[in-house]
C-alpha cells in the first residue's frame, strides 16, 4: 500500500525537532497502527508540493492546518482544486481536521466557525454503528481535539459516524472511498499541551485548564488509525 500524504501545515519551529510534522506524525502513528508494510510519500501544500499524479497511490490523506477550509488563500485554492479532482476520480481519501473540513466542502456541506467556540482536549464522541472495518466496540470514542471551525452540514450521500454536543458533524463517511475526522488521531498529549500553551489567551482561563486536565484521560487515536489503515486496505 503506498499513501499520499498532503500536509497542510508547518510546526512551531520550537516543536519541530521533536514532531517534524503532521505527516511524519501519521508515518509514526500507521506504523503502530500495524502499517510498517506501506510506503508513505509527503508533499507541503502551502509550499506548493503536490504529486505530478496520484495514480500510483492507493489513498490520498488530508492532514490538519491552522488554515480554514473555505480559505481564498492560493494554496487553499490550490489544494482544493485537488480534492475535487481526486472526488472525481473516486480515489480513496482520510481526512483529519482541516481535511474533515475541506473533503466536505467540495462535496458540497457546509462549513464555518463554531458557534460553540473551540474544540479542544480530549473530546469524547458518540460512534454510530457502522460497516467500517474495525468498528469500535463501545459507543463512545475520544480523540484529541484542536479546532474552531466545523462541518455545519452533513455532506450528500455521507453516512454520520461520530457527533457529541459541541461537534454535531465529528466523522463521516462516503461509500468506500471517504473517511473523515474533525479529531486528530495522531497527536499525543505532549503535543496537545503545546497547542493549548500558544493558544490560552484566545481560549480564555477556564477553557485552557479544563482543556488541559482532559489530556490525562485515554484517547483512542490508535483505535481510529487500524480503522482508517483497514478502510484503506479494504478492496
Amino acid at each position: 500500500m503506498k499513501l499520499c500524504i498532503l500536509e497542510n501545515d508547518t510546526l512551531a519551529p520550537e516543536i519541530q525537532p521533536q514532531y517534524i510534522g503532521y505527516g511524519n506524525m501519521f508515518v509514526q502513528l500507521f506504523h503502530k497502527a500495524g502499517a510498517g508494510h506501506w510506503s508513505f510519500d509527503i508533499f507541503h501544500t502551502p509550499s506548493g508540493q503536490f504529486p505530478v499524479s496520484y495514480a500510483d497511490y492507493d489513498a490520498v490523506l488530508l492532514t490538519g492546518s491552522q488554515a480554514d477550509a473555505f480559505s481564498t488563500e492560493p494554496w487553499v485554492l490550490a489544494l482544493r482544486g485537488h480534492v475535487q479532482q481526486l472526488l472525481a476520480d473516486k480515489k480513496k481519501m482520510l481526512g483529519i481536521c482541516f481535511g474533515h473540513q475541506l473533503i466536505a466542502l467540495c462535496l458540497g456541506a457546509q462549513v464555518a466557525r463554531s458557534g460553540n467556540g473551540w474544540g479542544v482536549g480530549c473530546m469524547h464522541y458518540d460512534w454510530k454503528p457502522t460497516n467500517l472495518p474495525l468498528p469500535p466496540q463501545q459507543s463512545t470514542m475520544a480523540l484529541l481535539a484542536s479546532h474552531q471551525d466545523q462541518v455545519l452540514t452533513l455532506p450528500p450521500q455521507a453516512e454520520l459516524l461520530a457527533s457529541n454536543a459541541h461537534c454535531p458533524i465529528a466523522a463521516y463517511t462516503v461509500g468506500e472511498e471517504i473517511f473523515c475526522v474533525q479529531g486528530h488521531p495522531e497527536f499525543v498529549p505532549e503535543y496537545s499541551a503545546f497547542l493549548l500553551g500558544k493558544r490560552r489567551m484566545a481560549l480564555g482561563e477556564d477553557r485552557y485548564i479544563r482543556a488541559i486536565q482532559s489530556l490525562t484521560q485515554a484517547h483512542d487515536g490508535l483505535h481510529v488509525a487500524r480503522m482508517m489503515r483497514a478502510f484503506v486496505e479494504r478492496s
